[in-house]
């Protein structure tokens, strides 16, 4: 009796994967952990070991085809049911033939003969072996008028595989390409039979594909550069808006003022990404605002400072004023200059208020709606600098306030992730967070300790309750 053999979990957020590679074939004998297919996922490229000892049966999943996880990608067993199974995948199906006619087994028949056009597993030590035996025919081009007719037949294969070596006809002779790579051939009109790898093993890279293609990319690139409009502002004088002049005196007096310093931490925010992800439709019907990573931003920033008000403090005279409610200034670029509405009691509010409220600032004060209250009371500043593509900066504290977050553009990079104490490299979602503040009022310990909470709180991601939708 078989047994399915399926697409297992991959990563956290991997909801489907590529089948790049059968490293076996119909009626191939795998032990259990024998490495059976290549799967390449948006996070890792792996392979998929065999769960059980048996014979392939069955391939239900073609290469470069995408399945969801849980997907039946074989099926094994004890090799009863290989012969029948053995035309489903078109590429074998004509090799098997030959090796039935003459031998009386079809599990013994097709192990020698399918395997000399299974070149591809080239990295694996098994398929090699067959590979060895082929390649010397070409290097003695007399052999062949020794032996009969029999023996003929054998070198007709091999001639094939060794003259077109770097460019075979058939994608099983040349070395794995991944679907990336393959993309970037269809978009290029690149015949990858006519590439030479130039990577290891001869695998065929991207930049084989643009030198193929003529440097056709690079010109692309070249002429987009060109099409740059400078702005009507160069070579000329314009006098200091009102504004601007108020926001350079009042950074000025900050800085001379304070002594300001900035603490970084970096953040794993790949549960609130994928938190994103699943919610992100409900959420815009059911708000109207897209959810952006800032509103889990600053409802961290809320809790935490109820939790550390001298982080929520304000400065009077010689006296630390700590404030009974979260009043978050909100940073917001506008034409006129940097202007900072006030999200009033963001500690009361769930992340559909703290969302509609901030789109609601954020376009009123564009338009010059704004009334002078909405600019007025803010006991503390989020600052998204990661909007135009900042990884981290140094924000400047105004007083009376004694701190501002900074938040970076959110990225996925390679991490070291640690779980059940054994550490792997995972694809993950993550970014700096910079808290400036005031040293004269706010210690560096207590600076760590409110960016610990709000880094603790938005890498556990758990937002579910608060979403407000």
């Amino acid at each position: 009796m078989s047994q399915e053999v399926n697409l297992p979990a991959l990563g956290e957020s991997v909801t489907e994967g590529t089948v790049t590679r059968w490293l076996k074939k119909v009626g191939d004998t795998v032990a259990v952990d024998e490495p059976l297919v290549e799967i390449s996922t948006d996070k890792v490229d792996t392979e998929i070991p065999s769960p059980i000892a048996g014979v392939i049966e069955e391939i239900l999943v073609a290469e470069d085809e995408t399945v969801e996880v849980g997907a039946v990608l074989a099926r094994i067993g004890d090799g009863s049911a290989a012969a029948a199974p053995a035309a489903t995948p078109a590429p074998e199906a004509a090799p098997a033939p030959a090796p039935v006619a003459q031998a009386s087994g079809p599990t013994c028949s097709p192990a020698p003969e399918p395997v000399a056009p299974q070149l591809p597993p080239w990295p694996h030590p098994r398929p090699p072996a067959p590979v060895q035996r082929l390649q010397p025919l070409p290097l003695a081009p007399a052999a062949p008028v020794a032996p009969p007719a029999a023996p003929a037949a054998a070198p007709a294969p091999a001639a094939a595989p060794s003259v077109p070596q770097p460019v075979p006809a058939a994608s099983r002779a040349m070395p794995y390409v991944t679907p990336i790579v393959r993309k970037l051939a269809h978009d290029h009109g690149v015949d990858l039979a006519h590439v030479s790898g130039t990577g290891v093993g001869g695998r065929i890279r991207k930049e084989d594909i643009l030198a193929a293609a003529g440097g056709s990319a690079g010109a692309a690139a070249s002429a987009a550069a060109t099409v740059v409009e400078p702005s009507a502002l160069r070579g000329t004088t314009v006098p200091m808006s009102r504004l601007r002049k108020v926001i350079a005196e009042r950074a000025v007096a900050s800085m001379q003022a304070s002594a300001q310093l900035t603490s970084v931490v970096e953040v794993d925010v790949t549960e609130i990404a994928e938190l994103r992800q699943v919610v992100k439709d409900q959420f815009l019907s059911s708000t109207g605002t897209k959810l952006s990573f800032l509103p889990f931003f600053v409802k961290a920033a809320a809790e935490a400072l109820r939790v550390f008000p001298i982080i929520n403090a304000v400065v009077e005279g010689e006296s630390i004023v700590y404030p009974a409610t979260e009043n978050i200034s909100i940073a917001v670029d506008t034409e006129r200059g940097l202007l900072t509405p006030v999200l009033k009691n963001a500690g009361e509010k769930n992340l559909a208020g703290i969302s509609k409220d901030i789109s609601d600032l954020a376009e009123r004060t564009r338009t010059n709606q704004l009334s002078p209250d909405e600019l007025a009371g803010g006991t503390f500043t989020v600052t998204n600098t990661g909007s135009r593509g900042a990884l981290f900066d140094t924000p400047i504290v105004f007083l009376p306030q004694v701190a501002i977050l900074g938040t970076g553009i959110v990225q996925k990079k390679p991490v070291v992730v640690t779980h059940n104490g054994d550490d792997s490299i995972a694809i993950r979602h993550t970014v700096y967070l910079a808290l400036s503040y005031d040293h004269r009022i706010v210690d560096g310990a207590d600076a760590a300790r409110f960016l610990t909470m709000v880094k603790d709180r938005l890498e556990a991601g758990a937002f579910d309750a608060d979403l407000g939708i």
